[in-house]
């Protein structure tokens, strides 16, 4: 009987090492997580020229006409895209008339 508690407790401490070292390994991923960031960093530096392009009168235009409308997504992309081509290419003579 002494031999079967021994053996109970050998077994049961060798599959808590086997399992702890399991645990262990996944303590590691977040310092991978921590090294995404600088990529995403760098992602957001060479995004940044493009978002500090200053947008022409005609977008800021169309886009307070957008806001007004209540228009989202496709909807407002659609809107815009024609405001602005319409503004380009007619001025704002064209413009009230579609109003």
């Amino acid at each position: 009987m002494m031999t079967k508690i021994s053996s109970l407790a050998t077994a049961t401490a060798l599959a808590s090492v086997l399992l702890m070292g399991g645990a262990f390994a996944q303590t590691t991923a977040p310092a991978a997580k921590d090294a995404a960031p600088k990529t995403e960093t760098t992602k957001a530096d060479t995004k940044a020229p493009a978002e500090k392009k200053q947008r022409s009168a005609e977008s800021l235009e169309c886009s307070k006409e957008a806001d007004a409308k209540g228009l989202h997504g496709k909807e407002r992309k659609k809107f815009r895209s024609e405001c602005k081509k319409q503004k380009a290419a007619g001025g704002a003579a064209a413009q009230p008339a579609s109003k």
